[in-house]
């Protein structure tokens, strides 16, 4: 899973289908996501010395992975990503239409630097 916690994605299927947010947290055994202002729920609080009000506590609540889609940050549209080494041996994640780079996922390392 190539998501991370402070990216933007858009969210491709269910009833928040087209809303973009910033992921807050990433489950990784889960396979889930949690994204700003997507799958909110309701959480009841019943009165207590904390809360005297008691009342709905509205929280977002984990999303599947698949059903998220990076954004390429050239065309600000939805991506699939691609993983590729560059001639000096790092490591990056690109977006597959535009092949912008999206982040650099590993510094170089001599041994998948390209040989001239």
């Amino acid at each position: 899973m190539y998501i991370r916690k402070d990216d933007t994605v858009q969210v491709l299927t269910g009833d928040d289908k087209g809303t973009r947010g910033k992921v807050l947290r990433v489950l990784r055994k889960e396979g889930k996501v949690v994204v700003a202002g997507v799958n909110r729920v309701y959480r009841h609080l019943k009165p207590s010395r904390l809360n005297p009000q008691g009342g709905r506590l509205s929280k977002e609540m984990p999303v599947q992975a698949s059903n998220v889609m990076l954004i390429d940050p050239t065309t600000n549209k939805p991506t699939r990503v691609g993983v590729r080494y560059l001639p000096d041996g790092a490591k990056e994640l690109y977006a597959k239409k535009s092949g912008a780079r999206i982040r650099l996922l590993s510094k170089p390392n001599p041994k998948y630097a390209k040989k001239a």
